[in-house]
């Protein structure tokens, strides 16, 4: 495999190796590299039988899971995917759908969302994604009433093609959109697989909505990069936090504040958790306290990072131990002690 293929979503998984475990989640068999790279082949294939290539956009609008995680990777290895928040009032639906002018949206079977309101008032043709929950976790086929059509620019994404598209928060002005490359993706989780020092050793437990660059680049695609695995839960859930470290022993997680805030707030009388090798915050700046008391109550290093969604995520990071990490206004400490956005 040439270097300029490895900087794809496919080239990612494509080099790993293929009886390694992928993607995991909560009752559900795990999810091979290889079964994951069969999965992403046969959804382009499907995807250029219906008329949707490369440069063609699709919006997504899907639950937190492991689904969702192989419909990013699966729809952005050949085609543009733009997954929306779920729980978008149809207005907001609307107006995103309006920007974004993609050729389908997929939604999963069954679904009530009102987005399917807002995509058929503008004629936008509606894919629904049918989990195969028999299946390993993320396994899934796609069902549509589109005619077979030849996509213009069929087969499997290049480095310089637009994979992933999302949108600014829109707190000063109009959300703007922000278009992302395999290239930037595949840079992006490589310098972050870097930073925590990941290997195939590594298991990051997901709590991130998956229509955020947070979850979408530092807990899969950095883990991907790595040869690692990623469990995929149904998103933040608290009363449930403690038993997902028991049953997977991954070995970090990453969080915005509020999250680790909560997760905090249930911490007391808990087991000690043996399998973390260090904590990961990034969105929001994390509060010094909070950062000492995760510290206190985990035993590992709080790394903190810097991103922002046109950086496809991590811009800078603090180093893990023995590495100095830098203070917002006090100096260097050998914890973590950054400020940072996305």
């Amino acid at each position: 495999m040439s270097a300029d293929t490895r900087l794809t979503v496919r080239g990612i998984i494509e080099a790993q190796a293929p009886g390694a475990p992928a993607l995991l989640a909560p009752g559900r068999a795990a999810m091979s590299y290889a079964g994951l790279l069969a999965q992403v082949d046969r959804t382009v294939a499907a995807l250029n039988a219906c008329g949707i290539g490369r440069r063609d956009r699709l919006a997504t609008v899907l639950s937190n899971g492991p689904e969702m995680a192989a419909a990013f990777l699966s729809i952005a290895a050949g085609a543009v995917c733009a997954p929306l928040n779920p729980a978008y009032r149809e207005a907001e639906f609307d107006f995103y759908l309006s920007d974004l002018e993609p050729k389908a949206m997929v939604v999963e079977q069954g679904a009530s969302s009102p987005a399917i309101a807002a995509a058929e008032a503008r004629g936008i043709p509606i894919l629904y994604l049918c989990p195969l929950a028999e299946e390993p976790a993320g396994s899934f086929r796609l069902e549509h009433g589109l005619g077979p059509t030849r996509a213009v620019h069929a087969g499997p994404a290049e480095p310089e093609d637009v994979a992933l598209v999302l949108h600014t928060s829109g707190t000063t002005s109009r959300p703007k959109q922000v278009p992302l490359t395999h290239a930037n993706l595949c840079h992006s989780a490589g310098h972050i697989r870097r930073a925590l020092e990941l290997t195939a050793a590594d298991r990051c437990l997901n709590v991130m909505p998956l229509f955020h660059i947070h979850g979408l680049g530092a807990a899969v695609l950095a883990s991907l990069a790595s040869g690692s695995s990623v469990v995929c839960t149904p998103g933040f859930y608290a009363p449930r936090f403690f038993e997902w470290l028991a049953t997977f022993q991954p070995t970090w997680y990453t969080a915005v504040p509020t999250m680790h805030q909560a997760i905090l707030a249930r911490a007391g009388g808990q087991e000690p958790v043996q399998s973390l090798r260090f904590i990961r915050s990034c969105s929001a700046a994390l509060p010094p306290r909070v950062c000492a008391e995760l510290e206190r109550v985990f035993s590992v290093p709080v790394i903190e990072s810097y991103g922002m969604t046109e950086a496809a995520h991590q811009m800078t990071s603090n180093p893990l131990p023995p590495g100095r990490a830098q203070t917002g206004l006090g100096g260097p400490r050998r914890r973590s002690r950054s400020r940072h956005h996305e």
